[in-house]
């Protein structure tokens, strides 16, 4: 019962969001639905499914009787990299039961975004609250906020706020000013100050680089001195409906990431709702109480499924892969 539940609710987020955009759009809703029921009052199956109309209200139907719809895009509408996907909002939540400092979450997003040295966007911190509690690590990266600080203080619209949530850094435009930087909170923005020495690594730098313009949805291909970086939460994946690389490449399904509007997030494992999940694991965001209304949550590190010290070995507080030789 329990399964048959979640492929319901499965076929209600797939289908009912589609049939609601394409209502929204001028396409087919609800009542062109309730009026070929009404044209088929004997016809109906067994497989019921509930869809939302467009006034927000769940309507159970017939399977045979939905239409899937695609809306109409216009093949030459080019994407805006600095407006984002519309529609969409993009968040991350961070299961600290989970992390044992493994870094393969660090050295991941360290070789898609062509980072060595001291300069990794993904920080694990040993973290303990007092010294009569147990410690735990603790990955911290950009914060990805709705009310960001380093937007608002940028003197030239480098670092700017897309409308699907992700705040991200032109480093075409970057001049180096670090008010960005001072502005965060979260200290997680790391500054170029020299020309990076990634040495052979530019040699595969330069396939990538062929097939992709230099863009803010590339930030830090390669980084350039006198400039800015931070976690971009992987656009270019996520523009093709692919989970950014930090969410992949965890072994322990610490980082889940998903769509805030749709509910539903997922570490690559599985997926599980959004809002469910935050409630039952009492989930938190960063440095709440400064207003920033951060784009990523955390889970308390209680019920753990890893030992503590199983990452010790591991622990560098600027721990980054090594530099080419």
């Amino acid at each position: 019962m329990e399964e048959s539940n979640k492929n319901a609710r499965r076929k209600f987020l797939d289908k009912g969001l589609k049939l609601g955009f394409a209502a929204a759009l001028g396409g087919i809703g609800s009542t062109k639905v309730a009026q070929k029921l009404s044209a088929n009052p004997n016809h109906s199956s067994l497989d019921k499914m509930e869809l939302m109309d467009t006034d927000g209200n769940i309507i159970e139907v017939d399977s045979t009787e939905v239409m899937e719809i695609t809306p109409k895009t216009d093949p030459d509408e080019k994407y805006n990299i600095r407006e984002g996907i519309p529609n969409r909002k993009f968040v991350m939540v961070v299961d600290l039961a989970k992390c044992k400092n493994a870094l393969a979450c660090q050295s991941a997003c360290n070789k898609h975004h062509y980072i060595t040295g001291d300069n990794a966007w993904i920080k694990v911190y040993n973290m303990q609250e007092s010294a009569d509690t147990a410690p735990y690590w603790m990955p911290v990266t950009c914060q990805h906020c709705d009310e960001p600080a380093c937007v608002t203080v940028c003197p030239v619209d480098a670092t700017f706020k897309r409308r699907d949530g992700l705040v991200l850094i032109d480093n075409e435009r970057c001049i180096g000013c670090r008010f960005c930087m001072a502005a965060c909170p979260y200290s997680i923005r790391v500054f170029n100050w020299s020309e990076p020495d990634q040495g052979e690594i530019y040699v595969n730098m330069e396939a990538e680089m062929s097939h992709h313009h230099q863009s803010p949805e590339h930030a830090g291909m390669p980084s350039k001195m006198g400039t800015v970086d931070k976690c971009d939460f992987c656009p270019h994946a996520v523009k093709n409906n692919e989970l950014p690389h930090c969410v992949t490449a965890c072994p322990n399904g610490v980082f889940y990431f998903g769509d805030k509007y749709e509910d539903t997030v997922t570490n690559g494992q599985e997926s599980l709702r959004l809002s469910k999940l935050l409630e039952d694991k009492a989930g938190y965001r960063y440095m709440e109480a400064l207003g920033t209304q951060p784009s990523v949550y955390y889970l308390p590190p209680t019920d753990r499924l890893v030992d503590f010290k199983d990452g010790l070995e591991n622990y560098n507080e600027y721990e980054s892969v090594a530099k080419p030789e």
